[in-house]
């Protein structure tokens, strides 16, 4: 089922990539128009927090979009907005994401996440 197929390149996503740091993995998840720009968030984003763990609470899918909600952790041990390490860990930020596929890749994507309580769990507001 066409829909199953789309939860399983975002529990990739996570898995692999997120959690994982297989950049690598992203040109097979990502159409190639896109594959830069989620280098360009992904990479630095895990250079500021290796050990990133993020988790699936759910997964919803309806034609060709999945829509995920996830809890994100982590320790900011590199420079992040502009702001040195603080070695401060977050701890289950939400996080909500739309994702629209075509041919089994992502061909668009757009999250919210609780950006104010990540930076008042890490001392950075």
């Amino acid at each position: 089922m066409v829909t199953e197929a789309n939860k399983t390149v975002v529990r990739r996503l996570v898995d692999e990539v997120l959690n994982g740091g297989r950049l690598e993995v992203i040109d097979e998840l990502y159409v190639p128009e896109l594959v830069a720009a989620a280098r360009g968030w992904i990479g630095p984003f895990r250079a500021s927090f290796p050990d990133v763990h993020m988790e699936i609470v759910e997964l919803i899918a309806e034609g060709d979009k999945v829509v995920g909600r996830f809890t994100c952790s982590a320790t900011q041990l590199g420079a992040w907005l502009g702001q040195a390490p603080t070695g401060r860990r977050f701890e289950r930020v939400d996080e909500v994401a739309i994702f629209r596929f075509r041919d089994g890749r992502i061909v668009h994507a757009w999250s919210l996440e609780d950006t104010l309580g990540r930076l008042q769990q890490l001392g950075l507001a």
